[in-house]
C-alpha cells in the first residue's frame, strides 16, 4: 500500500496551496464576499437556467434524438443512462457562457449536447472502474448489463459527443471559412478527454495516497477540465474577445474544482473504501494528533478505513473543506468581473453559489 506522510496541521495551514491555476488559503480564505455566506438562500437550478431555459429543453430533445438514432439493442440502455436525473450543469455552462456576445443556438446547442454526452460517458467508465452499483439512487449500467456493455456504452456516447462537435463545426463553416475557433473548440474537447483519462489512470496507480498536491492535480484533470472546456467552448463559439474567453475558461475551472471538493465531502466514505483518499481524509490525516490513525491504516487497511470514516465525519476538516470549496467558487465569480452584466452573468454567479452549497 502506498501511503505518504504529510507535514503537521500547523505547517499545512500556514502554507499556501497551489492548485495549478489559483491559490487559496484554508485558514484565511479570500477577502471578498463569500458565495456560501451563512443565511444566503440557495438558488434553484430552474432559476439559474432561466436565461437559457428554452435551449435546455431543446437539449433534452437532442438527447432523445441520440437515443432514437441508436441501434435497437442500445436504445434501452441509452435511455436509462441519459435520463437518469442529471442536473445538466455542464451543458448549461456552455449555453450561459455563450450568451454574452454573439449567441448562435445552431453552434451552442450541439456543443452543449456534446459536453453532456461526454460527461455521461465518463460516468459510465467511472462506475465500471470503481465497481459502483448505485448512482443517483438507481442501479448503474455496469450492475444491470455488465462491465463490457457499460464500457462500450460509454464509448458509444464518446463517439456521439464527437459527432455533435462536428455538427457545431459544420454550422460554423457556414458562417466563416477562415476563423479557426470551431477547430479550437474541437481540440478542446479532445484534450479534455485526454485529461480525464490521465486523471483516472493516475488515481488507479496510487491508491491510498494521502498526497494533497496529487489530489488537486487529479480533480483538475477528472472534473475541472470538463467544466473549463464547457465554459471555454461556449465563449469561443459566441465570438467572445480573447480576454473574455480566458475569464470564462478560468471560471469553469475554479467552479469545477469547488464542485468536486463538495462532492468528495458528501461521498468520502465510499471513496475511502475503494482506496481513493479525498480532501477531507487527506486534511484529517495531516494532523499530528491523528498520527495513530495513519499508522493503523498502514498496518491494517480494513480497520483503518472504518476508523477514518467514523472520525472524519465529526471532524472540523469537513467545515474546512467547505470553506476551501467556497473560496474556489468565490474566485470563480471574480473571473466574471470583466463581463457584461447580463442575465447570464447573474446565472453564473448563482451557479457558483449553488455549487458551494449543494447537498446531493
Amino acid at each position: 500500500m502506498v501511503f505518504r506522510r504529510e507535514r503537521s496541521r500547523a505547517a499545512s495551514a500556514s502554507r499556501r496551496r497551489n492548485t495549478g491555476m489559483m491559490e487559496y488559503s484554508s485558514s484565511g480564505g479570500l477577502q471578498q464576499a463569500r458565495v456560501a455566506a451563512p443565511g444566503r438562500k440557495r438558488p434553484s437550478l430552474a432559476a439559474i437556467y432561466r436565461p437559457v431555459r428554452h435551449e435546455m429543453e431543446e437539449l433534452e430533445r437532442r438527447l432523445d434524438q441520440v437515443i432514437e438514432g441508436a441501434p435497437a439493442d442500445l436504445k434501452e440502455q441509452l435511455a436509462y443512462t441519459l435520463k437518469a436525473g442529471g442536473k445538466r450543469i455542464r451543458p448549461a455552462l456552455t449555453l450561459l457562457a455563450g450568451s454574452f456576445y454573439r449567441y448562435d443556438v445552431d453552434l451552442l446547442l450541439p456543443m452543449g449536447t456534446a459536453v453532456e454526452l461526454l460527461h455521461t460517458a465518463t460516468l459510465l467508465h467511472d462506475d465500471t472502474i470503481d465497481s459502483s452499483h448505485i448512482r443517483r439512487g438507481k442501479l448503474t449500467a455496469n450492475r444491470l448489463w455488465g462491465n463490457v456493455n457499460a464500457v462500450l456504452l460509454g464509448d458509444y456516447l464518446s463517439a456521439a459527443s464527437a459527432h455533435m462537435v462536428a455538427e457545431a463545426g459544420k454550422a460554423w463553416s457556414l458562417r466563416s471559412v477562415t476563423d479557426t475557433r470551431s477547430i479550437r473548440a474541437m481540440e478542446l474537447l479532445a484534450q479534455t478527454i485526454m485529461n480525464i483519462c490521465g486523471g483516472a489512470i493516475e488515481e488507479s496507480l496510487h491508491p491510498f495516497d494521502a498526497d494533497e498536491e496529487r489530489y488537486f492535480t487529479r480533480i483538475a484533470r477528472k472534473t475541472a477540465s470538463l467544466f473549463s472546456a464547457a465554459a471555454e467552448s461556449g465563449a469561443l463559439l459566441s465570438e467572445a474577445p480573447d480576454q473574455a474567453v480566458e475569464c470564462l475558461k478560468n471560471y469553469g475551472y475554479k467552479l469545477g474544482m469547488g464542485f468536486q471538493i463538495v462532492d468528495d465531502i458528501l461521498d468520502f466514505g465510499s471513496d475511502v473504501r475503494r482506496g481513493s483518499l479525498t480532501l477531507p481524509v487527506i486534511l484529517f490525516l495531516q494532523r499530528e494528533e491523528n498520527r495513530w490513525v495513519r499508522e493503523t491504516l498502514e498496518r491494517d487497511t480494513e480497520r483503518g478505513v472504518k476508523l477514518l470514516i467514523e472520525m472524519v465525519s465529526g471532524s472540523p476538516v469537513v467545515d474546512e473543506c467547505y470553506r476551501i470549496a467556497g473560496d474556489l467558487c468565490t474566485q470563480a465569480c471574480a473571473e466574471l468581473e470583466q463581463l457584461p452584466r447580463t442575465p447570464a452573468y447573474s446565472s453564473l454567479v448563482n451557479l457558483a453559489r449553488y455549487i458551494a452549497r449543494h447537498e446531493s
